[in-house]
């Protein structure tokens, strides 16, 4: 059989999701470079052309999940017959931001061997949405239900702040305290972008009993 020769860009691409799909299949640490060129059918020379090594490409799985984000938020700000609240719900509702892929691959970055990767990712996920979430803040004020100077530097602020507290099991919170932490997240944000008590309840759907 003659051996199929792909541009430079579609093998790596080929290669990205075809290790990112057998990191959710099989677990990133029961799934091997061997198995990923297995399943591609190219040489491990090929593999090692693209990539140094197996948390190498991890890193790019991050970089294509983390830009389909970006790009969903972005479409979500960008929405013109949205209102800037409506526009929240969908990009917090349930404090994430998101769907079930990057839960998954934040699951993967806890790894104690990713956790250099994790913290990178944190950085450039507020390094790049918070602009994304600043439009829709910007949009807002002109709204009259925020009421905030500095919509980047507060959302930077915030962000920041809620995504390393609230960030799995890294101070090793039970779901009751992390559950409490995420409440007065809901009510920090309320207060720093000057909106209404309660306005994004969305972020915490069941409240807790008091």
């Amino acid at each position: 059989m003659a051996r199929i020769v792909k541009a430079p860009e579609e093998r790596r691409a080929e290669i990205v999701d075809t290790a990112d799909r057998l990191f959710r299949q099989h677990g990133y640490a029961k799934c091997s470079v061997e198995m990923i060129i297995r399943e591609i059918g190219v040489a491990k020379g090929t593999f090692y052309y693209y990539f140094k090594s197996k948390p190498d490409i991890l890193e790019a799985v991050v970089d294509k999940t983390l830009g389909q984000v970006v790009e969903m938020a972005q479409s979500v700000a960008d929405a013109p017959a949205l209102s800037a609240m409506q526009k929240m719900e969908a990009l917090l509702g349930g404090s994430h931001i998101g769907n079930d892929d990057s839960l998954d691959v934040a699951e993967m970055l806890h790894l104690p061997e990713n956790r250099e990767l994790h913290e990178l990712t944190n950085i450039q996920t507020v390094l790049q949405l918070s602009p994304i979430l600043a439009q829709i803040v910007e949009q807002g004020v002109g709204e009259g239900v925020f009421d905030v100077e500095k919509p980047l530097e507060t959302i930077q602020f915030l962000f920041t702040g809620a995504q390393f507290l609230t960030d799995g099991g890294m101070f090793g919170f039970s779901d009751a305290e992390l559950r409490a932490r995420r409440l007065v997240t809901q009510t920090i944000i309320e207060k720093a972008l000057g909106a209404k008590p309660e306005s994004f309840s969305f972020m915490n759907p069941v409240r807790a009993v008091k």
